[in-house]
């Protein structure tokens, strides 16, 4: 919990962080905390949502221990949230440590949702108000504080940058999908992630399919032959329309466009990036490698209205991979249509059909995932912190950056109504960053029009 106690003090007291000063004093940055050998086999229990102390915990002791690796959270909106309330589910040596966001209301608003969870995550949430940052330089000040991992889930736009600099910092790194909006971006995550490498520091995205059980026996299946040749695949994320915020009096054009970021191609990549990733990821997972190149189609026909910034409302892209597989994919937020998140990946002998929570295989040699279920979103954490303390970091930063660009060439495709190669995609020298990071004017692009804009 938020506390206005000295550190160290026994006697907390509860507080609102719309009090929480803009710039409060900043720790000086530490090396990495090293981990307790001797802990590591009790560490191995994994608690899932839900969160109740297994017994052995209980007795040892574990749940007032001083060892446990400290967190830090940039970016404290809804995905951030839950992915510290997931860090705290996933194992019980994480423990939240520091906080900030750009904004101080999300940083309230992530606290008192840690409130409400059981007092097994509150009581590793002791965060006081000099770990609680605001404004666009807050990921400094948590990476300045002594955590060992942070998580990252601003808006894709500053994952980048956000990851440079943790990396450079010595830290673990769990950061949210995309990675990247733009190439340059892409370019950017995966340097870092090769000196994640070199500094054995842990790196997992959160492309839950990658952590969820009937994926991963899904893509056994298809390792064992189970389907026979990979030689095509489909995949749609077909929805409705999502939220947006009305401008307040007052807002910049900054402030506005960062309260609507799923709306604007600088901060979000537009929704094939921001959310259609997933399925792109499952079906390079699938194929076993990137894409050649795509041509793709899209436009906005229904969110029409400056509210919705200028992204398109659907996208569909055929991308062609080695030895002639291709993969036709689709995306969608518009309300009154068909809904359709799965993907299908065709064999020369079955056919596997994918979805959160169920994956089957109709042909020759027929098959149901029937085993457990789990909740990635947990597992995810789970497997990060297994690997540190194994020794054995993950490292996911090069798969979801490719994952990234392969759906950034499907929007350059969509918005110029030109082919796009992955060679292309991967040099080119787009870049959609603003000019300056402050609370300003910054005017919106046009809608981009295929044939008229140009590819960059």
């Amino acid at each position: 919990m938020i506390t206005n106690a000295a550190p160290g003090s026994d006697v907390p007291a509860e507080r609102s962080l719309t009090t929480v000063p803009l710039t409060p004093p900043v720790t000086p940055p530490v090396s990495r905390r090293t981990f307790v050998k001797s802990t590591a086999a009790i560490a191995g229990t994994v608690a899932f949502a839900g969160a109740v102390v297994p017994e052995a915990f209980a007795r040892l002791g574990v749940h007032n221990r001083v060892d446990r690796l400290k967190v830090g959270v940039i970016g404290c909106g809804g995905r951030g949230t839950g992915a510290m309330i997931n860090s705290l589910e996933g194992s019980y040596d994480t423990e939240i440590h520091a906080i900030g966001d750009v904004f101080a209301d999300r940083v309230d608003n992530c606290m008192a949702e840690i409130q409400k969870q059981p007092k097994e995550l509150m009581d590793r949430c002791p965060v006081s108000r000099d770990r609680a940052f605001v404004g666009f330089d807050a990921y400094k000040r948590v990476l300045a504080t002594n955590v060992d991992v942070v998580i990252l889930a601003t808006n894709p736009h500053f994952r980048p940058m956000h990851f440079e600099a943790a990396i450079a910092a010595g830290k673990h790194v769990f950061f949210e999908k995309p990675v990247a909006v733009d190439p340059t971006g892409v370019r950017r995550v995966i340097a870092a992630g090769e000196v994640a490498k070199q500094k054995g520091l842990g790196v997992v995205c959160g492309t839950q399919r990658r952590h969820e059980n009937c994926y991963l026996a899904a893509m056994k299946q298809i390792e064992d032959g189970g389907i026979g040749r990979v030689v095509a695949a489909n995949c749609w994320w077909n929805q409705g329309s999502l939220w947006h915020k009305p401008r307040q009096e007052g807002w910049s054009d900054m402030e506005w466009q960062l309260h609507n970021w799923l709306y604007f191609t600088w901060l979000s990549g537009d929704h094939i990036v921001e959310q259609h990733v997933h399925n792109l990821d499952v079906c390079n997972w699938a194929i076993g490698s990137n894409p050649l190149k795509c041509t793709a189609m899209g436009g906005r026909q229904v969110r029409t209205g400056p509210e919705y910034g200028h992204i398109y409302d659907h996208f569909a892209v055929q991308y062609e991979y080695k030895d002639g597989v291709t993969m036709n994919s689709q995306c969608r937020q518009i309300d009154g249509c068909a809904a359709k998140v799965q993907e299908q990946i065709i064999g020369s002998e079955g056919v596997l059909n994918t979805n959160s929570g169920s994956a089957s295989i109709k042909g020759k040699t027929p098959w149901k995932y029937t085993g457990e279920a789990n909740n990635p979103y947990v597992t995810e954490h789970t497997n990060l912190i297994e690997s540190i303390k194994a020794g054995k970091p993950l490292n996911e930063a090069r798969r979801i950056a490719e994952s990234t660009l392969t759906a950034i060439m499907g929007r350059m495709s969509a918005y110029t109504g030109k082919e796009v190669t992955w060679e292309f995609a991967m040099n080119s020298k787009l870049d959609l960053s603003p000019p300056s990071y402050e609370m300003g004017p910054l005017p919106v692009p046009a809608v981009a029009m295929p044939g008229k804009t140009a590819l960059i």
